[in-house]
């Protein structure tokens, strides 16, 4: 009979050991902290089930158990020091790997070059700016999915919404999941057929039809389930951030960033490795971080990222100096945006001192496969004054600000904003500069909104240039009308063998009422869409 039950207890053991594992997933790491709970609830249940086997039945129905033996039983004992012991490792281990003991280290973590505005960041090319922030991209991906008849009733779009490059443009993607466990039973057989991609400068909303359906998701289930799947594959990697992206020919991965540690136990946390699944077939590709493909973008999460830098700002001079006097303590900004380098996404987001002073000393750009950061030593208006500034332009409308992205137009450093109405919606563009925030141009078109900007620029005296699409041109006025935009005088007007129409504020260039159909003028003017915005009259 004792050996019957030692029998069942040891199975049971196993299986609720394996039941955990398989649902829990934990790593088998001592970096992992998963690992550590799941080795204490294996002891703990090993020594209760052992317990419950030395406790004495007394027949004695109002107190049928007696457990007064069970403090002097030497296998009691050595569960419940071995429990209390690795409690105690993990404790002392998560304090010797942090930042209080190893200050200098974590400052260390990040290599921070100084970068130059101007060269590093060219000037602004409209075929890379992401117009749209992940919220706007989702109203677009739920009304694509909406029109899609034949899916809408199995499947939805899923919130992820990575942001990537794709053949040089900003795109961010998200895979179809399933719209609820039966709906992944009845077409579990074909997976999931397809993807949103959304052209965040053009706004262009595609499904992409797959000829073979995703089986390997974080939307499937049991072994098909994409966290179980690496799990059985790769027991020993700690996973941080995994993120849906496609490969050059459009087919779908799952970037699977591997965590790295630098300091102690648990400490310094980075990247060491990369494996790709291919969320179709579910085959896994398995990379140091320094030979990853160049195609994948986030390797890095933003969070890391910035994490990593404000270890760089606060800890110069220790941990204590960033709690007390906090000399020569940056920090970055409360938030972050994206920025599309040399076919690579970049963090962007400003650096201001400790104690929030509502300015920038500069900011930093952080790329998110390789880890590199550049520091850029720019004053100016933090974020949320730039934001403020914009919205108050439009305060009879109602806008809300989105976080900036950072662009050079003709060569000063400025805060590009989209304006979206209470349905998330964009409805016009804003550019601020950084260093002169009350500087706000609007437009309902980012071309619109960069002529009034430079026009603002050549006004306040900031910047003689023009940026990159300003001309000059000589001839005989064809046809010239008046008109009242905005409460503002304009003059129209068009030369001889020409059908470009010229704008001209007479407020801002006066010389104009000079002119008549049939003078010969000279003016420097900025491409438009629809009309070009005339920046100077030269007499």
């Amino acid at each position: 009979m004792k050996k019957k039950f030692k029998l069942l207890t040891v199975i049971a053991v196993i299986l609720a050991a394996a039941l955990y594992y398989y649902i829990a997933l934990p790593p088998i790491n001592i970096h992992a902290a998963g690992f550590w709970w799941f080795l204490i609830l294996l002891v703990a249940a090993i020594t209760l089930a052992y317990g419950w086997k030395r406790v004495e039945r007394t027949g004695d129905a109002r107190h049928p158990l007696d457990f007064s033996d069970l403090k002097n039983d030497t296998g009691v004992k050595i569960g419940v020091g071995a429990v209390v012991l690795i409690i105690a490792v993990y404790l002392i281990g998560s304090l010797l790997s942090s930042p209080i003991i190893n200050a200098s280290k974590y400052q260390q973590l990040l290599t921070v070059e100084t970068g130059e505005f101007t060269r590093d960041i060219e000037q602004v090319n409209y075929s890379q700016i992401p117009l749209l922030d992940k919220d706007s991209a989702a109203i677009l991906g739920n009304r694509k999915m909406g029109s899609l008849v034949d899916l809408t009733s199995q499947f939805v779009v899923s919130d992820m919404y990575s942001q990537i490059n794709y053949n040089a443009k900003p795109v961010r993607v998200t895979p179809l999941a399933y719209a609820s466990l039966i709906k992944w039973f009845t077409n579990m057989k074909e997976g999931i057929p397809g993807y949103i991609k959304i052209d965040m400068a053009t706004q262009d909303t595609e499904l992409v039809r797959l000829d073979q359906g995703m089986k390997y998701t974080p939307y499937d289930h049991f072994n098909r389930y994409l966290e179980r799947h690496l799990r059985f594959k790769y027991p020993t990697y700690i996973f941080d951030n995994i993120n849906f992206e496609i490969d050059d020919e459009g087919t779908p991965y799952w970037v699977c960033s591997v965590k790295k540690f630098n300091i102690g136990l648990f400490g310094g946390q980075t990247i060491g490795r990369v494996v790709l699944c291919n969320a179709i077939t579910g085959e896994c590709e398995d990379y140091a971080i320094e030979d990853a493909p160049t195609w994948i973008d986030q390797a890095y999460s933003a969070g890391m990222l910035i994490q990593l830098y404000d270890y760089y700002g606060t800890l110069k001079h220790g941990f204590i100096n960033s709690v007390l006097g906090q000399k020569d303590c940056l920090k970055t900004t409360n938030g972050y945006n994206y920025l599309a380098l040399e076919d690579d996404v970049w963090v962007y987001t400003g650096v201001t001192s400790i104690t929030s002073d509502q300015s920038n000393v500069g900011f930093v750009l952080m790329n998110q496969r390789t880890m590199e950061t550049k520091y850029y030593q720019i004053e100016g208006a933090i974020e949320d004054s730039a934001m403020s500034s914009a919205e108050g332009q439009v305060q009879n409308l109602g806008y809300d600000a989105t976080f900036p992205l950072l662009l050079n137009i003709a060569n000063e450093p400025t805060y590009f904003i989209a304006l979206k109405d209470e349905a998330g919606l964009v409805k016009k563009y804003a550019m601020v500069n950084v260093q002169k925030y009350q500087v706000v141009a609007i437009g309902d078109t980012v071309s619109d909104c960069e002529k009034n900007y430079v026009a603002l620029l050549k006004n306040n005296g900031i910047s003689n240039e023009s940026g990159a699409a300003t001309q000059q041109i000589s001839g005989k006025i064809a046809k010239m009308f008046n008109a009242v935009v905005d409460g503002n005088s304009h003059c129209y007007l068009m030369l001889e063998g020409s059908d470009v129409i010229y704008d001209v504020s007479v407020a801002e260039y006066l010389p104009i009422v000079k002119y008549g159909v049939g003078d010969t003028i000279t003016m420097e003017y900025l491409e438009g869409e629809q009309s070009c915005t005339v920046l100077g009259i030269v007499e």
